[in-house]
């Protein structure tokens, strides 16, 4: 069985989706993680729906980074799945990620996005950005038609699954960046480093609203620029170089690491 981690902050009507997704297409009994990050009334109507789920809320905001390390610090089983809370689960997704169930190896899990993305290898259909009218049988019929492609070491992205103490071992998400950003390319750029196998998987897609869960108040913008900027800065400090994201090798920066 797998443990799958979701934080949360204010949408949840993506949540409900998810959540409807997760629980219709397993095939076991798995344990979901739902971390909701300081608004846990806002959530609640929709957590309630799904007595098994297993909540952490935080009283207040503290950020993805955090709810999602303590989402896997709470977690019981070997191997963890790092989710969105705007993915859709396809069906029987956990029977299918069994053969991936594998010590040093880090699992992206390929996504299906309604916008063309910077990932070469993101499969580009919309099944619409509003969670209300999203119909999870079309999803999954459309999905189960793809095919299968064999797995390649692209992996460096969300959602990811891999063998928790490895997840441990590299210490979880840094927590010391000032925003989210660039965090999820540190905490790849750490598996690889420390040589765990960073694999692409094609044998399942999760659905992907994009952006939903990310949407700010417009007066919020300026601070979160800010805040990125930060990030980025801090990146650079720590790894020496900008972080510049290249969809089709990830590997170049840690592979000058390991000449130098």
């Amino acid at each position: 069985m797998i443990s799958v981690i979701i934080p949360t902050y204010k949408e949840p009507d993506v949540l409900d989706v998810c959540l409807n997704s997760i629980f219709k297409g397993q095939v076991e009994q798995n344990e979901i993680i739902v971390v909701v990050d300081g608004f846990y009334e806002l959530n609640k109507p929709v957590l309630d729906k799904y007595p098994e789920v297993k909540v952490i809320h935080f009283s207040e905001n503290k950020g993805a980074t955090m709810a999602t390390n303590w989402g896997v610090y709470n977690s019981s089983n070997d191997f963890i799945l790092v989710a969105n809370d705007d993915n859709v689960f396809p069906d029987k997704w956990d029977e299918r990620l069994k053969p991936y169930c594998k010590k040093g190896e880090v699992i992206t899990i390929n996504q299906i996005e309604p916008k063309p993305s910077m990932f070469r290898q993101t499969h580009i259909h919309s099944f619409g950005q509003d969670p209300t009218k999203f119909n999870l049988q079309e999803f999954w019929d459309y999905e189960n038609s793809l095919s299968v492609l064999p797995p390649d070491e692209t992996g460096s992205q969300w959602p990811f699954m891999m063998y928790k103490p490895d997840f441990m071992a590299v210490g979880g998400l840094d927590v010391y960046y000032p925003s989210p950003h660039v965090v999820d390319w540190d905490f790849m750029m750490k598996c690889e480093y420390v040589g765990f196998k960073m694999v692409r998987c094609y044998d399942l897609h999760l659905y992907h609203f994009v952006s939903i869960s990310t949407r700010r108040d417009p007066k919020m913008d300026k601070t979160s620029t800010e805040k990125e900027i930060l990030a980025h800065q801090f990146f650079a400090r720590k790894w020496g170089e900008n972080a510049i994201n290249d969809p089709l090798d990830n590997s170049k920066m840690i592979r000058r690491f390991k000449q130098k």
